[in-house]
């Protein structure tokens, strides 16, 4: 039987400049910055002490900024644009602007902002403008990363 449908991920050539989605939210909580520290061995008090905490610039814990960006990317995962087609993630630039806490809800709007072809890797490099916005819409982080994405197969 003939398969009836695709992956929902986009190829390389389905990408449009200035095309851009938004994830749903996601709240933060003190289980993901415990789970976090043990994972990343990153014990810093200013996350995971709030009586330390308390006496410090945000007067409470703050998320780690790169379990906000792993955060980030588990939510455009979810979007299903790059489900079953990326091939790599090549690289990124980012920016932590403002700290996340418990109980913050942060979401992702992702624009294509470049597109390069890389027929040689089987497909192309899409560049995406990536920013972290909290429930009152600040942008907490921001950058670009850089995604191998498989080519259209042939017809």
């Amino acid at each position: 039987m003939a398969q009836l449908t695709r992956p929902r991920g986009l190829y390389y050539e389905e990408f449009e400049i200035g095309a851009s989605v938004e994830s749903a939210g996601r709240t933060v909580t003190e289980a993901d910055i415990v789970l976090f520290a043990m994972l990343s061995g990153d014990w810093n008090p200013i996350h995971t002490d709030a009586e330390y905490s308390k006496s410090q610039m945000m007067g409470q814990r703050i998320a780690h900024g790169l379990l906000v960006l792993s955060i980030a990317t588990g939510l455009a995962t979810r979007l299903g644009f790059m489900e079953d087609t990326v091939i790599a993630f090549m690289g990124l630039e980012w920016e932590f602007r403002a700290a996340v806490t418990i109980g913050d809800t942060v979401r992702v709007r992702a624009t294509v902002a470049e597109k390069k072809d890389m027929p040689r890797l089987g497909g192309g490099y899409v560049t995406f403008k990536v920013e972290v916005l909290n429930q009152a819409d600040a942008r907490v982080q921001r950058g670009t990363w850089r995604i191998l994405v498989k080519s259209k197969p042939a017809a």
